[in-house]
């Protein structure tokens, strides 16, 4: 019954959307029928036009012949706004914004009530004579129809422009939606960009050019739909409302699917309904999400998430949070997350709200990503010269039955700093340092911890060992003509005594990672391959204080292994129009504990170090499971504008150990599913 109310709702809204559009209306239209104003107004518009232009005497006829093209605004106050125009004689452009500027005013046009901007395309001839020879072009804020051969490439680049108003967010701080698979795309254009910072994400969408160029490229995919109902499925968002100095819009997320593993689940299945309203006013941008989800997925993910039992809850959804029983073996995981963004000058970005941070180029993180449950932050941003550093604040939860305290999960404060300089055109390098602290060390954020400009580890060290768990790395990224090379270092902890002298001690905790990128890769426009590797020590990201682990939710905050593992990852993706495949391979080996001993390996951080092995400590010890995990997805990008889309997955996981693990007591997994989805997350299932 919810699903049906929701999905009425949703018919509703796009129904009155389509019938509740009014287009402006020009003086001489006021007794014109309502489908009609249009065309009343770009006739007559385009007439008095004519009568008032004078070409001034210093452009050149033969030069401009043919190629004159207005894409211009009217405004929620009836004014007109130019907003490009494809001449480069300045005298031309001055005279084009006089006419315009002694047009009479339109009455704005309205939807559902509102006074809302308007876009239409003027095309005119030189010599203005031709254009009483034949009507040449006839346009309306949905399409162009050609009569008398125009430039096409002129059309073409006006019409991008145009279409570009779709993506509103271009010119706003708010940040693009982390999937691996849209920042393929952007990574793609900002690879061959000077000076671009890309090592935390999300990323803002006005500071990188190279998202403008993606959102161009999603334009060429907009079909040719001229009914309202048309435009919102196929190119637009459900609701776009625009006027001076702000914007809103509202879209639908789904994630529908439906499908089958080897075990004894008659069905998989995921229905997740949520809404986004984004916007932005001046210089203040904002965003929400709602999701309301049930599912019930692989059989290794639901005895996962259970094992993952919070204090007076059924189990953690991995990525999303605390969840109940729903129906037979199912899981019900509500989720919100929402932030505001405030451009504070030329320099500085300051953000506040609930979601994920990542740092690094790869597909993983060792020092701070996406796997986790959306956590409450507040971010500065500061870029400059060739320079960005940010400061990240969060407030996270130890939601074990051991850290329950007050009927309230123990609270957890992480603190992050990220410099990033680029040392010249192809090479940047990243100083990462984090420290995470507890409630029970201290009731609120430790205030020598929110220092922006402070080395942890200095602090730490003052503070004395318990007073947090402070970690450094280095980043760095070396760009080439189609391709990059990235790479992280983590580090926990270091006796240098320890290092070289072959003994194997657990307090040396680090670990590395080593990846590429190779874009239009073998010269096949829009194929990318991806390879990396991850090697991270036993006890790396616990502590002994076990509260002070590098965790949130009962999840990693870094890499979702935790430690005590070594890891290879392929991926290939490419896109061609709206169809899309991508392919990922992971590998790796990581060490567990035996259930019929006490002995920590290392593989746990959510246990004190101090109870593990003091020497002769090595990758992946302990009970050793070979994991590999193999997905191939095919889809269809339904709507480009809100990352709508169809897919078909195949996935098969293979997992052995030497002793079987009560939460992984199936070896092996094939799942196929199919659905309809939103493309604004990343699910890791590669575990």
């Amino acid at each position: 019954m919810k699903n049906t109310l929701f999905l009425v709702l949703l018919i509703l809204s796009i129904s009155s959307f389509a019938q509740n559009v009014k287009a402006p209306i020009y003086k001489t239209c006021e007794e014109t029928p309502v489908s009609a104003l249009e065309s009343c107004l770009l006739e007559n518009l385009k007439s008095d036009f004519l009568k008032e232009i004078k070409i001034p005497n210093n452009v050149k006829e033969e030069e401009f012949k043919g190629k004159i093209i207005v894409f211009f605004t009217i405004t929620t106050s009836g004014n007109y706004q130019i907003n490009y125009i494809n001449a480069n004689a300045k005298s031309l452009k001055t005279e084009i914004h006089r006419v315009f500027n002694k047009l009479p005013k339109a009455k704005p046009g309205m939807y559902n009530g509102h006074l809302v901007e308007s876009d239409f395309i003027l095309p005119f001839y030189i010599p203005l004579e031709d254009n009483f020879k034949e009507e040449v072009v006839e346009a309306d804020s949905t399409s162009i129809k050609k009569e008398n051969n125009p430039k096409k490439e002129d059309i073409q680049e006006v019409l991008i422009d145009k279409d570009l108003n779709q993506f509103p967010e271009l010119n706003s701080s708010l940040s693009i939606p982390f999937t691996h698979q849209q920042y393929n795309l952007i990574e793609k254009y900002s690879n061959q960009l000077d000076n671009q910072h890309s090592a935390v994400k999300p990323y803002f969408y006005n500071e990188t050019e190279a998202y403008k160029k993606v959102a161009t490229d999603k334009t060429a995919l907009f079909k040719d739909v001229h009914t309202g109902l048309g435009r919102k499925t196929w190119n637009e968002n459900l609701i776009y409302l625009k006027g001076k100095d702000y914007w809103f819009t509202v879209n639908p997320v789904f994630d529908w699917q439906v499908g089958k593993d080897n075990s004894d689940y008659k069905y998989t299945f995921n229905n997740t309904r949520a809404v986004n309203v984004r916007g932005s006013i001046g210089k203040l941008s904002f965003s929400s999400s709602l999701y309301e989800s049930q599912g019930r997925f692989a059989k290794y993910i639901n005895d996962y998430a259970r094992t993952l039992k919070p204090a007076n809850s059924y189990a953690i959804m991995p990525g999303f949070g605390n969840s109940k029983s729903f129906k037979n073996n199912g899981i019900d995981y509500p989720m919100a997350t929402g932030y505001i963004s405030y451009d504070a000058g030329k320099h500085f970005n300051l953000q506040f709200g609930t979601g994920k941070n990542f740092i690094g180029d790869g597909y993983r993180s060792l020092f701070l990503s996406d796997v986790a449950t959306p956590h409450t932050f507040a971010k500065i941003s500061t870029s400059f010269w060739k320079v960005k550093y940010t400061n990240i604040w969060m407030w996270m939860n130890d939601v074990r039955e051991s850290a329950f305290i007050n009927d309230s999960y123990l609270r957890k404060f992480v603190s992050a700093h990220h410099l990033s300089i680029n040392l010249s055109k192809k090479l940047n390098i990243g100083l990462f340092e984090s420290v995470v602290t507890n409630a029970r060390s201290n009731p609120n954020m430790d205030i020598s911890f929110v220092n922006p400009i402070i080395f942890y580890r200095a602090v730490e060290f003052s503070r004395g060992s318990k007073s947090g768990n402070a970690l450094v790395g280095l980043n760095t990224k070396y760009k080439l003509k189609k391709a990059n090379i990235y790479g992280q270092f983590i580090l926990d902890e270091l006796v240098v005594s320890q290092l070289f002298n072959n003994s194997g001690s657990r307090v040396n905790k680090y670990g590395f990672q080593l990846g590429f990128h190779y874009y239009d890769a073998f010269h096949i426009p829009n194929l990318t391959l991806q390879g990396e590797t991850n090697w991270v020590r036993p006890y790396t990201y616990s502590h002994r204080d076990s509260e002070l682990n590098y965790s949130h939710s009962y999840q990693s905050i870094a890499h979702p292994w935790g430690s005590n593992f070594a890891e290879f990852v392929g991926i290939a993706r490419y896109q061609k129009g709206r169809l899309f495949g991508n392919f990922k391979a992971v590998y790796g080996k990581k060490g567990f504990d035996f259930t019929s001993t006490d002995v920590n390996y290392g593989g746990d951080i959510f246990q004190s170090y101090s109870e593990g092995l003091t020497n002769k400590n090595t990758y992946y010890q302990g009970n050793t499971a070979t994991i590999l995990t193999t997905d191939l997805q095919l889809g269809y990008i339904i709507n480009p504008t809100t990352n709508l889309h169809i897919f078909a997955n195949a996935s098969v996981r293979n997992f052995k150990t030497k002793e079987v693990i009560p939460y992984f007591s199936k070896e092996n997994t094939t799942w196929f599913s199919i659905g309809l989805k939103t493309d604004v997350l990343n699910n890791y299932f590669d575990f």
